[in-house]
């Protein structure tokens, strides 16, 4: 029969907070470690934990990097040291772990050397979702989910999808996301997904590109192709990831609440950056 899924997305959404979300919605954890242990990359682990957001438990889910890997997605002094103000924000690998919470996987799978994500185009992303052992249905959303990533940044960079090279998206992180969020949809047998519209700050981030606008080209573009209506709010800072609206992009089926609905589950991810905002991105099961 399928289930449907809300997603209210008023503190943004990144592809981690969409996986905390549905893992907190009931999404096998179990299962989610399985399909993982079976991604061939090196330079991470997956922690899981109950966070406090604005004085509510959510789940987080953190692919932790190793060294040669980092990334600096959740550091807010490289995102947004540039601006020379201090926001007193500070990011988020300071909470508290409870640790009884916690799992960790190793990988220390040496198919690619480091820095190797500098190099992945959509040709080596889709390697690593087939050889990782998933459902069928899985797979084609993970595939879905990178390939409206993969025309937005093609149209920005004016490249062919097939030469476009993935930065911070092609990195390990962002593709343990994109695998997580559809192994997590397929288990929750997740078929209508309601994202009314997405809520992005302002201002500018730095990338490996350099220092950007935000919305961010990537999701600038699929917001344009996918006609997702979008609200800036007052808040400096990126809420909405590449990740983030690639997902909204590849699972939506309306734009349109029903008049009135059941609440079946509740489901809360937490976000890693701090802007003052509630922090969480809120899910729901809806009949």
């Amino acid at each position: 029969m399928g289930q449907t899924l809300y997603l209210e997305c008023n503190s943004g959404i990144s592809g981690d907070m969409l996986v905390g979300a549905l893992l907190d919605l009931g999404a096998s954890q179990d299962t989610l470690s399985n399909v993982l242990d079976t991604v061939q990359a090196e330079g991470f682990d997956i922690v899981y934990t109950k966070q406090k957001r604005s004085g509510l438990e959510c789940m987080d889910f953190d692919v932790v990097l190793d060294a040669d890997h980092e990334n600096h997605d959740h550091d807010m002094d490289y995102l947004y040291g540039h601006l020379q103000e201090d926001h007193s924000h500070e990011h988020h690998h300071d909470h508290e772990h409870t640790h009884e919470h916690e799992h960790h996987n190793q990988h220390s799978h040496e198919h690619h050397h480091s820095h190797d994500h500098i190099h992945r185009g959509i040709k080596e992303v889709n390697e690593i979702i087939d050889a990782a052992k998933m459902t069928d249905r899985a797979r084609e959303i993970a595939k879905a989910i990178f390939d409206q990533v993969a025309k937005a940044e093609s149209k920005a960079h004016g490249v062919p999808v097939e030469q476009v090279h993935f930065h911070e998206v092609g990195a390990i992180d962002s593709i343990v996301d994109v695998i997580a969020i559809a192994v997590c949809i397929d288990d929750l047998d997740i078929t209508e997904v309601i994202v009314p519209k997405l809520y992005d700050g302002q201002g500018t981030v730095r990338c490996q590109h350099g220092i950007l606008p935000i919305p961010v080209p990537a999701v600038a573009n699929i917001v344009a192709d996918n006609a997702i209506k979008l609200e800036i709010l007052n808040v400096r800072g990126e809420l909405v990831t590449p990740t983030g609206a690639a997902a909204v992009a590849a699972l939506r089926t309306s734009d349109k609440l029903p008049d009135e609905f059941l609440v079946k589950k509740i489901g809360m991810g937490s976000g890693k950056r701090d802007y003052g905002l509630a922090g969480f991105l809120r899910a729901m099961i809806i009949e």
